[in-house]
């Protein structure tokens, strides 16, 4: 999997298709989406489009908590891979744990260790998975998850959730990774709390020549983790990519590390259900 990739949550359907064909074109390998997001075909249609050799392009989707369970995530990974117009992904993931019911997320997770073993994806991985979470799936499963993603970036920067992803062999991949989370909703007090703004990562943009966003997506990089930052504009995703020319030192990442408020700015996994996202995915 690539370190790098291209995010499109909150990508509108009209515009993905110049989102991830400029990545493409940028030297992006990865791209992540999800049934939720509801922009699959243009994903794919993007990737047909590009005319990379389909073996080139690392292409991540999710099923959505209201099709956990066994049968309903694999009927809900056949109707990804029809929206996506492939054959196959190379990474599924859980969206979310959803420990209100965990059976149907056990339910949902052997689906997708049926769908590893048939070879219709060639891994399979969770998305926002506390330690406790993955500790409770792996007991009552097969297959360890080969990646968990989760929000992560300067200011929420979830050691326990690394570390134990550390200790399992699972990759660590950040959603949100330059804190764009924080931007879309109205933060404490109405303050926005950007860390490309934080004085920190502003002096070490200049001290490079570098961004601060370039900043934050190397210090991913740094700390071992893949990031997918999420953008539709052509200039910021070449700008996303331009971080393979430089590197920051370890003083330079515990700095940033240090930023940590501890803060969550998207849901709180212990509180997702479909309750509280009560929208599903038609077919």
């Amino acid at each position: 999997m690539p370190a790098l990739g291209l995010g499109v949550y909150q990508s509108s359907p009209e515009q993905t298709v110049n989102a991830v064909a400029t990545a493409l074109a940028c030297g992006y390998r990865l791209i992540d989406t999800a049934a939720a997001y509801g922009n699959e075909a243009q994903v794919g249609e993007a990737v047909r489009r590009s005319g990379i050799d389909r073996a080139e392009i690392f292409v991540t989707s999710k099923a959505w908590i209201s099709d956990y369970g066994y049968d309903a995530t694999l009927h809900a990974f056949d109707r990804s891979l029809r929206k996506l117009g492939l054959d196959s992904l190379d990474l599924y993931l859980l969206h979310w744990p959803m420990p209100t019911d965990f059976d149907a997320t056990v339910g949902a997770w052997k689906a997708a260790e049926k769908l590893l073993a048939d070879g219709r994806v060639r891994a399979i991985g969770v998305s926002n998975f506390s330690p406790k979470h993955l500790d409770d799936l792996i007991a009552r499963s097969e297959v360890v998850p080969a990646v968990n993603q989760v929000e992560l970036h300067p200011f929420f920067v979830q050691e326990a959730v690394r570390a134990a992803d550390q200790r399992l062999g699972i990759v660590t991949q950040a959603w949100s990774p330059i804190g764009g989370v924080n931007r879309y909703r109205d933060a404490a007090g109405g303050e926005e709390q950007d860390p490309l703004a934080h004085p920190v990562v502003a002096a070490l943009a200049a001290r490079y020549g570098k961004t601060p966003a370039q900043i934050v997506l190397r210090w991913h990089l740094e700390l071992g983790l893949s990031a997918i930052p999420k953008s539709v504009r052509p200039a910021r995703i070449a700008e996303n990519i331009g971080i393979f020319d430089f590197s920051l030192t370890r003083d330079e990442v515990r700095a940033i590390s240090a930023l940590d408020t501890g803060a969550r700015g998207g849901p709180d996994p212990e509180q997702v259900n479909t309750r509280l996202f009560s929208f599903r995915i038609e077919d």
